[in-house]
This record gives C-alpha cells, sequence and structure tokens, in this order.
C-alpha cells in the first residue's frame, strides 16, 4: 500500500526556470537576466543575504491568478520582485525539501509574504492580490549557475 509520504514525494515532472530576476539594492527595479551565479548570499547581483530568504521564487502558474485579482490581463515577473519564476512544478509541495535549480541546491523554507510595494506597483488592492501567491523563501545549500530553461528538481 503506497503512503502519504511516498505520494508526497513524487512529482509529475520536474520544473523549469521560465525567469530571473535580479535586485542590485533596495528598492530598485528589477533586472532580468538569462542566467546567474547563486553563492551564499542567493544571486550575485542581487541585494540578498545569507539565509533563509536568499532565494525566492515563485510559481509562473500564479502571475495568472494574480493579474486576474487585479482586473489585468498579465502581472509582468519583475513586478513580483522575486528571483526566478519556475513552471511546472508545484512549489508549495516542496517546502522543506531541498531542490536542484541548474547548478545550484537550495531548501525551501517558507512562504514569500508579499510586500507594501505590491500597493505602489499594482494600486489599490495589490497587496492582498498578491497574498498567498508570493511565492517561497530558499535558504542556499550549494551554489552554482542558473539559467533560463534549467530544472528544477527535488534532490
Amino acid at each position: 500500500m503506497e503512503t502519504m509520504r511516498d505520494m508526497m514525494a513524487r512529482h509529475a515532472q520536474a520544473g523549469r526556470v521560465t525567469w530571473i530576476g535580479l535586485r542590485p539594492a533596495r528598492r530598485a527595479g528589477m533586472q532580468p537576466v538569462a542566467a546567474a551565479e547563486i553563492g551564499a548570499a542567493g544571486l550575485e547581483g542581487d541585494h540578498g543575504r545569507p539565509g533563509k530568504r536568499a532565494v525566492t521564487l515563485i510559481q509562473a502558474e500564479h502571475l495568472p491568478v494574480i493579474a486576474g485579482m487585479l482586473g489585468r490581463d498579465a502581472v509582468a515577473p519583475e513586478d513580483l520582485r522575486r528571483n526566478l519564476i519556475v513552471a511546472g512544478i508545484n512549489l508549495g509541495a516542496l517546502r522543506g525539501v531541498e531542490i536542484r535549480v541548474g547548478g545550484a541546491r537550495l531548501l525551501i523554507e517558507t512562504l514569500c509574504a508579499p510586500c507594501s510595494r505590491m500597493e505602489e506597483t499594482f494600486g489599490h488592492g495589490g497587496y492582498n492580490a498578491v497574498r498567498g501567491h508570493g511565492g517561497w523563501c530558499a535558504r542556499v545549500l550549494e551554489g552554482g549557475r542558473v539559467a533560463l530553461g534549467d530544472g528544477v528538481v527535488p534532490h
């Protein structure tokens, strides 16, 4: 008989990185890049710091949901201020799980709550539109290169 643990460890497919962004300074605009090196403090060139919030990830499938809650056709990845947008695998099912993202190994640690900038970016109700869909924060276990199209695989 299959256990709940077995089912929770299985995913229909690997995910993939669809967008990479760097925040060179606090409150600075996001800069999309095709690839980046991930070190202990997160993506090189980003203003992150070591620890459980070194890298931020958000589910690509949540962008249309956020847009719908805002009454828009779409939202731009850079508006959400996350480092990596990932498609094809449920990041919520990876909490507490080590993942391989390109050449790096990360540990998905905690929900990434929206910041007050969502009201500035999206207007009235922007914060609540992102709430519950704001993504995840990860700790860097092993640095490495990440590029668009790289796999996101439980390790």
